[in-house]
């Protein structure tokens, strides 16, 4: 449909996107900077955001940069199951036959841990995402599974990815022990005005396209409507171009994009 009408190769703005063809902003350099830094020091570290802001593709990108041959990552978004599910999920990509009991699990947990590091040279990578969800409780646990003689070392590297509203919570008094222990604490930002431009420029080169689509008051109306989040921007821009193709216009200019809210309900 509308790709041919614009002459794009390819869906822009899809969610198989390659890490390779990432727009550069400057919180997806910073963050791949950040987890850079965690990956050599080992160690704790929390990246929160708004729903969309692109914390699962950074994790991705990240995932995908590392050397097998030396990481082994375990990745568990909460939302799976309960806590015991949790705990069971970690224990299996240790490699591990789950115990039933909690206790028995933390400490094959750890045992886990130590032989991957130990006997397998590999250090493991654990991303727990969609953290925000966790009870008081479970962060506590946190705390404890992941402290290694008595907090003199660190064989892994934990990465917490949630909402914002995770980073308030780890600063209260009873998640003090958890908050001490970050070494990377990342919140991304929206992208500018200027990066949105730049944001819808670069996903339709990457799709394929010869010449501007969207003229600039088109995209002065999307950045104000998304306010910089890409996942608004990514939806934005596919239904304008949607209504673009069934409109028959050559260039997506405002009108159309005031169309494209109304149906996504973000008017």
């Amino acid at each position: 449909m509308y790709k041919a009408y614009y002459s794009l190769a390819r869906t822009p703005f899809s969610k198989d996107l390659r890490p390779s063809e990432a727009f550069p902003s400057t919180d997806y350099e910073g963050v791949q900077q950040a987890l850079s830094y965690l990956q050599k020091t080992r160690g704790i570290g929390l990246l929160v955001g708004e729903a969309g802001a692109g914390k699962t593709f950074a994790l991705r990108s990240f995932k995908e940069s590392l050397n097998t041959s030396l990481y082994h990552v375990v990745y568990f978004p909460l939302s799976t199951g309960g806590v015991m599910d949790f705990y069971r999920g970690l224990a299996y990509g240790l490699g591990e036959e789950p115990k039933f009991r909690k206790g028995d699990l933390f400490r094959q947990i750890q045992q886990g841990i130590e032989r991957m590091a130990e006997e397998r040279k590999l250090t493991p990578i654990f991303i727990l995402d969609e953290m925000h969800m966790a009870k008081d409780a479970f962060l506590q646990d946190i705390a404890l599974l992941f402290n290694f003689k008595m907090d003199s070392t660190n064989p892994f590297v934990l990465i917490l990815s949630g909402l914002p509203h995770l980073k308030t919570r780890l600063k209260l008094n009873h998640h003090r022990p958890l908050s001490q222990r970050l070494i990377v604490n990342y919140e991304f930002q929206p992208l500018s005005r200027e990066e949105v431009t730049a944001y819808i420029e670069h996903h339709l080169k990457v799709a394929g396209a010869k010449m501007p689509i969207f003229t600039d008051t088109a995209i002065e109306a999307i950045a104000s409507r998304s306010q910089g989040w890409p996942r608004v921007i990514n939806n934005l821009t596919i239904n304008s171009l949607l209504y673009g193709f069934q409109l028959k216009k050559e260039h997506i200019d405002e009108e159309v994009v005031r169309l494209a809210i109304e149906a996504g309900g973000l008017s």
